[in-house]
């Protein structure tokens, strides 16, 4: 019965028309406002779909989505009665306090801007940056991220990126597949030459035009060496080194070209004086 009552009283006290009301209206500020926020969303990108480049369609629908959560955000605290004067206010000695602890944060949203406006790069081309080689997959005001081709995601901070040499390995639809060739010094070098060249002619992913770089490129310590560079297309190129370097290996051991590497002599006759360390020892 004392239980009973208790649960009436705090009913009767905290349960008020007023609270009732006032969750009401949250309720439905949520349940309307979250989905109109992503149909706004979803208007604005069919409405700039094939007018703008990728990235900056991602930027525009990310922008307008957190404006729209931003706006409910805001009707749920005037709900609970905080003026947005006072939370200016509040914002304004926040943001004072933590202004100089996110001057990285700036910098990096600087940055963006520029990339965005410059556009190095695009979506889904692949690029280097230091020692990472991926596919961008999204360019944002503070960062961009990266696949790798063994499937890791690399996030680069758009200040790195503002700094740093940054490879487009995909901006062009062609590119030159450059391999050293080493042959011994007793080969023929216009036989070597005539063989690369026939390589290059029986590779179908090899393009003919532009034509191939064959050059002789150094007179190293124990070779000379070639410079093999045949024109692809940027989608074929890992495929097409791969395919040449075994057209090389095979041509060359059946026209018995050597391919020279380094050799180690090993001296393993006997030592006629032995040193005696000890007795050296002594004399010094």
């Amino acid at each position: 019965m004392l239980a009973l009552l208790n649960i009436t009283e705090f009913w009767e006290k905290f349960v008020t028309p007023e609270r009732v009301s006032l969750t009401i209206r949250v309720v439905l500020i949520l349940l309307i406002g979250i989905p109109v926020v992503k149909l706004i969303r979803k208007i604005t990108v069919k409405l700039m779909r094939d007018k703008l480049s990728a990235q900056a369609e991602q930027l525009i629908q990310r922008t307008v989505y957190y404006l729209g959560m931003l706006i409910l955000f805001v009707s749920v605290l005037n709900e609970f009665g905080f003026k947005l004067s006072a939370l200016l206010g509040a914002a304004g000695v926040f943001g004072l306090a933590i202004g100089f602890a996110s001057q990285t944060s700036v910098s990096n949203i600087i940055s963006g801007i520029f990339l965005i406006s410059e556009k190095p790069f695009v979506i889904g081309d692949v690029v280097q940056i230091g020692g990472n080689i991926g596919t961008v997959e999204s360019i944002d005001l503070l960062s961009i991220k990266l696949k790798t081709a063994d499937n890791r995601f690399v996030r680069v901070p758009n200040e790195t990126m503002i700094k740093s040499d940054v490879i487009n390995i995909t901006r062009y639809p062609q590119r030159r597949v450059n391999i050293t060739v080493s042959v011994a010094y007793k080969e023929d070098l216009r036989k070597v030459r005539s063989i690369l060249e026939d390589i290059v002619l029986n590779e179908p992913l090899a393009l003919k035009d532009p034509a191939p770089v064959i050059n002789i490129d150094e007179f190293a310590s124990s070779s000379i060496n070639f410079l093999f560079g045949v024109w692809t297309n940027s989608a074929d190129f890992f495929t097409t080194k791969n395919a040449l370097m075994l057209a090389i290996k095979e041509r060359f051991d059946r026209e018995s070209i050597e391919i020279p590497f380094p050799h180690v002599s090993v001296y393993a006759g006997e030592v006629t004086k032995p040193f005696n360390i000890q007795k050296n020892a002594k004399e010094v």
